[in-house]
């Protein structure tokens, strides 16, 4: 990556989070979109780089063909400079969040700090894997200011990222931190509901109402259907997402499922089937992305949470049964969630002692929220 030229009359697009969905998602929508991308974190060996160069390069990966794109006009500042942070997000013209749910109560006094020296409008897009995150990060904000009004300019804007972003190898990230590998599928659908006026031209960004189809989407046919195929393939021994989608017989249980799940959204929203049936279909195509390198034990990682009420498995369960379509083919992939067991990972660990403890319709019933009616349709289904 060479050293590129910082464009000092751009408005500025802070990214809250350096981390794989600010630098592979966020990050290139803001450079696309003509804005200086400023990145927030406390990694200094990646603020440091992005400061170095100005920039960081992604790597577009589609199957055997790699392209090599330089993300410019982007620096960064260090998370823990309180004013510095303020600064940024006072002046900005849009932010995005992508830190972790975890450490949302952390960066919102720095929020709340930047908001107070603000008084133009202000969309913060809320881009983290939690349920009712933009409310959540809103209530954390609230708890740090001192005239609640503000948040009337404020709008956490809830976001879905499709975009698949794998876990850089060791030795790449040892050689230039900031590199990132991603796949093509480049939308960001965004809450309309929640924006505040004036919201800005962002490419690739797509307003949508009601967005809890969106949310839908997301949860209960990508994630969903991503976590299957980890789940059927590492009971074949599988290494690799590909490779589990490459067995005809996974490809079909997943497919089914998110069929089944693709007809309960089209019910409950009336929205067309043949475009869900198509984004099945295409989901299913990019999880065979060989490139990506993708791993079963990533994607089928922290089963505990995947199998809790309301999340991408017992979730899509209650989807589909509110909407009277077949949800066998979910419990099939819940009982393979119940054998995984890939080393170093704690939440599989946990499962498993819970398994021993509370046998396995006890642990149903009370980990999953699963009553007796959904477990007895287990029968016949091998754990």
């Amino acid at each position: 990556m060479g050293i590129s030229g910082v464009s000092n009359d751009k408005k500025t697009a802070v990214m809250y989070g350096a981390g794989n969905i600010g630098r592979g998602f966020i990050g290139q929508l803001f450079h696309d979109s003509g804005y200086e991308a400023v990145f927030i974190d406390v990694n200094l060996e990646v603020v440091g780089t992005l400061n170095e160069w100005h920039g960081y390069t992604q790597l577009l990966i589609d199957e055997d063909a790699v392209e090599q794109r330089e993300i410019t006009d982007v620096r960064a500042v260090d998370g823990r400079d309180v004013e510095a942070v303020a600064r940024e997000i006072a002046a900005c013209a849009v932010m995005a969040v992508s830190v972790g749910a975890a450490i949302l109560p952390r960066i919102a006094p720095l929020l709340a700090a930047g908001l107070t020296l603000r008084e133009a409008p202000l969309n913060i897009l809320v881009c983290e894997n939690l349920a009712h995150g933009p409310l959540i990060l809103r209530g954390y904000v609230a708890e740090h200011l001192s005239d609640a009004s503000i948040l009337n300019r404020v709008g956490f804007v809830g976001a879905t990222i499709g975009r698949m972003v794998p876990v850089m190898p060791t030795e790449q990230r040892a050689a230039d931190p900031t590199c990132i590998a991603v796949e093509r599928f480049c939308t960001l659908p965004l809450d309309a509901d929640a924006v505040v006026q004036p919201f800005p031209e962002l490419k690739n960004a797509i307003l949508c109402s009601p967005f809890a189809f969106q949310e839908g989407k997301k949860l209960y046919i990508h994630n969903m259907g991503h976590a299957l195929c980890a789940y059927f393939g590492f009971l074949r021994g599988y290494t690799y997402i590909w490779q589990a989608v490459g067995d005809p017989e996974i490809y079909g249980q997943a497919r089914t499922a998110m069929l089944a799940c693709a007809e309960a959204l089209a019910r409950k929203y009336g929205e067309d089937r043949a475009a869900l049936t198509s984004y099945v279909d295409d989901l299913l195509a990019r999880f065979g992305n060989k490139g990506l390198g993708d791993t079963v034990a990533r994607v089928g990682g922290d089963p505990l949470r995947k199998l809790a009420p309301g999340d991408r498995l017992m979730g899509a369960v209650d989807l589909c049964r509110e909407q009277g379509t077949n949800y066998s083919p979910i419990l099939a992939g819940i009982a393979a969630a119940l054998r995984f067991d890939a080393p170093g990972d704690p939440s599989a660990e946990t499962m498993r002692e819970r398994l021993e403890e509370q046998g396995t319709y006890g642990f149903l019933e009370v980990v999953c929220g699963m009553g007796e009616t959904d477990a007895a349709r287990f029968e016949g289904i091998a754990f």
